[in-house]
């Protein structure tokens, strides 16, 4: 009779991409997972250009296909919009974050959608953490030897969301349920 020790149970890295959408600037963040531990592999921002809407949409799109390509993800997490004072905007907003999920959904990439309120939740402990806040837990999360930009930490955010809530727990997801005080009920 043999036994399994805990480390013949270790499973393959796991490579999230983490998006924070934006029209003018949709960060990107790339993790592995391996255990219990997290290894950053990439982050930076995506900036579309002034024009028309269609084609920043289309650098979006196209730029995070790059990324997509050179990374090998195999799960994204995207940040959910939250509805602005400004219905312009918010409907803006929604386009952009269209486009990231189209991404992901052209490379045949599951996606799970978190909230802000999730995603600082998950990275500092406070649903209502502020931008330096996150920075500084990314930072420290990843053993990140500078400050990632706030676009790209939200998106590495995301990422750690998606491996701790996403995946945690014994591989349970967070499909179906839903969000109150922060915390998944």
């Amino acid at each position: 009779m043999s036994f399994l020790s805990p480390s013949s149970l270790s499973s393959s890295p796991i490579r999230i991409l983490g998006i924070d959408p934006g029209l003018r600037t949709t960060g990107f963040g790339v993790i592995d997972k391996e255990g219990q531990q997290l290894h950053y592999v990439a982050s930076g921002c995506i900036k579309s250009p002034d024009g028309e809407l269609p084609e920043r949409l289309k650098v979006i799109l196209d730029s995070l296909g790059e990324v997509i390509a050179l990374h090998h993800p195999q799960q994204v997490a995207v940040e959910k919009v939250f509805v602005n004072v400004n219905p312009q905007s918010t409907l803006l907003l929604g386009q952009a974050r269209g486009a990231t999920i189209c991404a992901a959904v052209l490379a045949n990439l599951p996606v799970a959608e978190y909230t802000a309120l999730q995603v600082k939740q998950a990275v500092v402990g406070n649903g209502h953490a502020d931008k330096e806040q996150v920075q500084a837990m990314v930072q420290r999360l990843l053993k990140l030897s500078g400050t990632p930009s706030t676009d790209a930490a939200d998106a590495l955010a995301c990422a750690i969301c998606h491996a701790h809530g996403g995946m945690g727990l014994g591989a349970l997801t967070t499909k179906g349920f839903r969000v109150k005080n922060g915390r998944l009920v």
